[in-house]
This record gives structure tokens, C-alpha cells and sequence, in this order.
């Protein structure tokens, strides 16, 4: 006899429905074979089904079973297929209801008990079923959370098999989820906030252009001036997340099995790798593709510490994600691409010591190790960077001083307000901030004075700007604008953006 479940696995970032042909043969060996391009994860799915079914009170099927994966040209990866694979066998066998599996999908890994363990890239697949009229879909318990983010599809439920057959065959009812609300986890530690940090007016400033209009920041300067502790902070000024942008970085979480112990990305990511980190480590890549560190941080920071440190080979890696948005990893058995709209974060020393240019240490370096040093961070790379900060030593009146700066509260208000005219300006395009501006989006909606179109042509000459940092001056000042409310760039936002371009020493 013949049984079809529905399944389904994920190529990249996408899921993609599996059928699931059992055949239970009245004759031959008894034998069991799975085919449809199938890994090693799914082949020894054998295994662990016998093991449950038997171990739940039903009999196995003692005769060749042939379990089909189709389309049989998608190379399946994962343990999620048990479930479905152990259904279809019972189906085909005539101990379960055929009728209960119309439009219906079955997810999940089989413990030999028969319990069904979560598994990784859910929510994908879920969002699928959705647009293929999938009407149910039956998970695992430690999935259900995930994939509830998902309307207009009823989510059951199950502990183990032996409670999935008996509600499939009417005995007993397993309730559906209910859909869940989205919340914003907007929790600091205290150590990490803009009030308790001394001095650094200038590079304070600079951070809540970033944040408001997600522009790309360089920080560089001696060891313990406050760069790492300004970027750690950075994160409590962010504005909170979008429905859809939720959505979004949860379905990269999922896939890479990151989601432990929340069932939602509820706050924006902060991604900092060590700077032994690998070139496929950052961007992504392997054997079976999947999202690196630039991907993990879509929509939130990645933070490059001692970022001259980084291989070159790595942080050139960078320079098409920071354009484009998006990387493409190819492989030979085909090609995946990740999101990675990421702010890049960096924190740099100006020479290998760290204090060149202090105004009170003296620099041990020789010419050529600095010369050496500054290469490692490529003219290209440097001109994708909106803001270059230099960030001196704190002033001792700053330092022993009792009073508390402006708060990440305060500063995060001034932020959320110039998101929302982007969001404004931005309404029906597929972009959310200034930095995603286009040349065209430019044109469209920003609008100069006479005064700060001046001071920006004498700008490309004196400052040998390239047509990048021409468009990079203009996206700064439009988010400067913003945040001051005005509604027309003038030179004032024109000469602050300048002052935060790339520069010799």
C-alpha cells in the first residue's frame, strides 16, 4: 500500500515542501530504503523510526518499505524527516486514518522512545506551508513557540508519536497553539550605557548618526579611550525592531539552529567575532551553505574589534555585503544568498603600539611596521566606512568628573524619531534607512540648499572625494538633517558630514 506525507527542509534561507511516498510492499525481503537524494542525517532515519515505532506499541511493517523524498533532485539534509517518514510507514500500513493527513505537514526528530525532539529551520518552512494553503502543521513542543510567529495556520503540538497517532485517528484531540504577541526586549546592562561613559563627545555624536540612519563607523585610536565600551553601548541606542524585520532575522536564527531558549529575535543582533575569526566563518560558506557572522548580524551590528588585526583576506571579504546587502555563496551543487544588511562597527589602534599620535605617550613603532600596519585596511574598504572617528584620550576633568552624560534613553528617542520620517520617506520601497539610498533614492528625495551644494562641489575637489564618498557625504547629512528635524540639507549638516570622511594622517 501507498501513503504520501508532507514535509518540508530549507535551502538557504528558504523552505521548500518534501513529499514523502511510502511504499509498504504485500510481497518480497523485508527491507527498508530510503531514495531521494537523501544525507547520511536522513539515511539513518532508519534506524531511529524502527526503533520508535516499535517502541510506541506498533508493530513495524515486516515486509520491503521504500520511503521516496521527492522531488528526488533536492539533496535532503537533517533528522527532520523522521516524523513524517514514521507516519507515512503507519499510514501505508493501514494503522493510521489517510484522510487525517490531507493538507497537513509533519516535522520532526524521532528520539528511539518515540519522544519528537525540536529542529532547526522551522519557521521557513512554516512560512511555506502558508503560501503553498498548507492548513495544519504538527512540530515538535520546543518548536511550536517559532513557529506561532506564523498566522493563518493551525500549530499542533506533540510530546511524542504515540500522542500524534491517536489524534490522528480521533481517539484523543490535540489542541492548536494560539498565535503569540511580538515583544520588544529592550533590557541593558547597566555597565553599557551612553550616561556612564566619560568624555567622547564627538564620538558620541557620531554613534547616533550611525544609529539613525545605519551608516558604517570606524572608531581609531590609543588603547583604553572608550572604543570598545562606545561600541558596546551602541547597541541601547538602536531603535526596536520592525514586525516584518523580526521575521526576517528570526528565519536566519532558525536555519542556523541559533534559537535555544527564545522562539524569537526580540531585540537587534550584536555580533562581535574574534579577530582569528575565518573568512567562511564570517561571511558564511561551508559544504552544505550557511549564514555566517555578516548574515547573523542583518538588521543589527557587527562589531570588528582591533579591526587591523583581521586577516585581509577576511575583511576584504566585507566589501560586496557592504554594497550590495546581500552575499552569494556557490558551491557546486548550486549557489545560496544570505542577507547581511549589517552596520559595521569597527575599532581600530592607529599603529601596532597604539599610540601614534597620543599627546603625552610616544610612539615605539618604526616607520615601515606602521606603514605595514595601515595597509592592512585597503583604500576600498576604508571608502565604504560612512564615518571615521578618531577617538583621543579621555580629558582628567572628564574622567574624575561626578556628573553623567546624556543617556542612551534620551539619545535613543532622538533616534526612533529619525527613523520614523525614514520610514516616512521610505514608504512602498523595499529600503529602511538612509545608508540603503541609491543614487537614485538620492535624487528622489533628498533636498539641498544652494549653500550646501556649494560647499559640496568645492568638496570634491579639495578632498579628491570618489563618487561613493560623494553619495556617502549626502546620505550623512540627510540623516544629520533628520535628526535635527529640518526638512531641506543645509551646509551646516553638509560640513559635519565632511568632517567624518576618511582623512590622511
Amino acid at each position: 500500500m501507498l501513503a504520501k506525507v508532507l514535509s518540508g527542509t530549507n535551502i538557504g534561507l528558504d523552505g521548500v515542501m518534501i513529499t514523502v511516498e511510502v511504499d509498504v510492499a504485500e510481497r518480497g525481503f523485508p527491507g527498508f530504503t530510503i531514495v531521494g537524494l537523501p544525507d547520511k542525517s536522513v539515511d539513518e532515519a532508519k534506524e531511529r523510526v524502527r526503533a520508535a515505532i516499535i517502541n510506541t506499541s506498533f508493530e513495524m511493517p515486516d515486509t520491503r518499505l521504500t520511503v521516496n523524498l521527492a522531488p528526488a533532485d533536492i539533496h535532503k539534509i537533517g533528522s527532520g524527516f523522521d516524523l513524517p517518514i514514521a507516519v507515512g510507514i503507519l499510514a501505508a500500513a493501514g494503522m493510521i486514518k489517510k484522510e487525517s493527513l490531507k493538507n497537513s505537514l509533519f516535522l520532526g526528530e524521532l528520539s528511539l522512545e518515540g519522544e519528537v525532539r525540536r529542529v532547526p529551520g522551522v519557521l521557513p518552512i512554516a512560512l511555506s506551508a502558508v503560501s503553498k494553503k498548507i492548513e495544519r502543521i504538527f512540530l515538535p513542543l520546543g518548536n511550536v513557540s517559532e513557529a506561532s510567529l506564523v498566522e493563518q495556520i493551525e500549530i499542533y503540538p506533540m510530546k511524542n508519536m504515540g500522542e500524534l497517532i491517536l489524534h490522528l485517528n480521533g481517539e484523543i484531540l490535540i489542541p492548536p497553539t494560539p498565535g503569540i504577541e511580538f515583544k520588544q526586549n529592550m533590557n541593558y546592562e547597566d555597565c553599557y550605557l551612553f550616561e556612564n561613559i566619560k568624555g567622547q563627545e564627538t564620538a558620541k555624536r557620531a554613534c547616533e548618526i550611525a544609529a539613525a540612519g545605519f551608516h558604517n563607523l570606524l572608531l581609531k585610536g590609543p588603547p583604553g579611550t572608550g572604543k570598545t565600551l562606545l561600541s558596546r553601548a551602541f547597541s541601547t541606542i538602536l531603535p526596536p525592531l520592525e514586525k516584518d524585520e523580526i521575521l526576517e532575522i528570526t528565519k536566519i536564527y532558525s536555519v542556523a539552529g541559533l534559537l535555544k531558549n527564545s522562539f524569537y529575535i526580540s531585540s537587534r543582533p550584536f555580533r562581535s567575532p574574534h579577530h582569528t575569526t575565518s573568512r567562511i566563518g564570517l561571511v558564511g560558506g561551508g559544504s552544505n551553505p550557511t549564514p555566517g557572522e555578516i548574515s547573523l548580524a542583518h538588521r543589527g551590528v557587527l562589531f570588528l574589534d582591533e579591526f587591523s588585526e583581521f586577516p585581509r583576506t577576511v575583511i576584504e571579504s566585507l566589501r560586496q555585503p557592504m554594497e550590495d546587502g546581500l552575499i552569494t555563496i556557490s558551491r557546486a551543487q548550486g549557489s545560496l544568498t544570505f542577507p547581511s544588511r549589517f552596520l559595521l562597527l569597527a575599532a581600530s589602534n592607529p599603529c601596532p603600539c597604539g599610540y601614534l599620535g597620543h599627546p603625552k605617550k610616544s610612539c615605539r613603532c618604526l616607520p615601515g611596521a606602521i606603514l605595514k600596519y595601515k595597509k592592512r585596511l585597503s583604500g576600498p574598504l576604508l571608502d565604504r566606512i560612512d564615518l571615521h572617528i578618531d577617538v583621543p584620550p579621555v580629558e582628567e576633568s572628564d574622567l574624575i568628573s561626578d556628573s553623567l552624560s546624556e543617556s542612551s534613553e534620551i539619545i535613543r528617542s532622538r533616534v526612533v524619531k529619525a527613523r520614523i520620517k525614514q520610514k516616512q520617506r521610505f514608504k512602498g520601497l523595499k529600503i529602511y534607512t538612509n545608508s540603503e539610498m541609491g543614487p537614485s533614492e538620492i535624487k528622489k528625495f533628498t533636498r539641498l540648499d544652494s549653500v550646501a551644494l556649494e560647499l559640496l562641489k568645492k568638496a570634491i575637489s579639495r578632498l579628491s572625494l570618489s563618487a561613493r564618498s560623494y553619495f556617502k557625504t549626502i546620505k550623512i547629512a540627510q540623516t544629520i538633517t533628520d535628526l535635527s528635524g529640518k526638512e531641506v540639507v543645509g551646509s551646516e549638516a553638509v560640513a559635519e558630514a565632511l568632517q567624518y570622511r576618511s582623512h590622511d594622517d
